[in-house]
């Protein structure tokens, strides 16, 4: 009896291994670093406490010796509220594929994987997301996507096995006319 509880605790074990190591689909295959230079605006995201109230995202990512210096910012509360700013260093973790990311924050206080799950280049999109797939971001070469391709974007995050129910959507920098 014991025997076979030991098995059965045994295999439940790798079956629950197993089903957390697949839900996280993988990086893309490579990625060319000159693709993540400039700015990159937020199109949509999963909810995240430092983000809480940010409309009009951007990351403006650029190249130094060690790998980048990201400048993130978002307005608070509207796309023309107070502007919140930090920064962020990234190395690449994984010079095979590019795809993987260690980025630090606040002095190195924070620091996490993200991994490019996807990017269209001819379509100026990509969709980045931490390690563990608790965070994500559909991050956009221009302030908008087209319906049509955004559309696309958003399947294509389902289809990576992510709730889009729970995607925010924020509001782009206003236009000046």
């Amino acid at each position: 009896m014991p025997r076979r509880l030991i098995a059965l605790l045994a295999f439940a074990v790798t079956l629950a291994l197993s089903a957390s190591a697949s839900a996280m689909p993988d990086p893309v295959d490579r990625l060319e670093l000159t693709r993540m230079m400039g700015r990159w605006y937020e199109v949509a995201r999963l909810p995240n406490r430092i983000q809480h109230g940010c409309q009009a995202g951007a990351s403006d990512w650029t190249r130094t010796a060690e790998g980048f210096t990201v400048v993130q910012s978002c307005h608070k509360g509207a796309p023309d509220g107070p502007l919140s700013q930090w920064n962020a260093k990234a190395k690449v973790a994984d010079p095979v594929s590019n795809a993987k990311f260690r980025m630090s924050f606040f002095g190195g206080l924070i620091s996490q994987e993200y991994w490019v799950l996807d990017q269209r280049i001819d379509q100026g999109w990509l969709i980045l997301a931490t390690r563990d797939g608790k965070y994500l971001w559909l991050m956009s070469q221009k302030p908008t996507l087209p319906t049509l391709i955004r559309a696309q974007a958003v399947a294509r995050i389902r289809q990576l096995g992510f709730d889009i129910g729970r995607l925010e959507f924020p509001l782009p920098l206003p236009t000046r006319g």
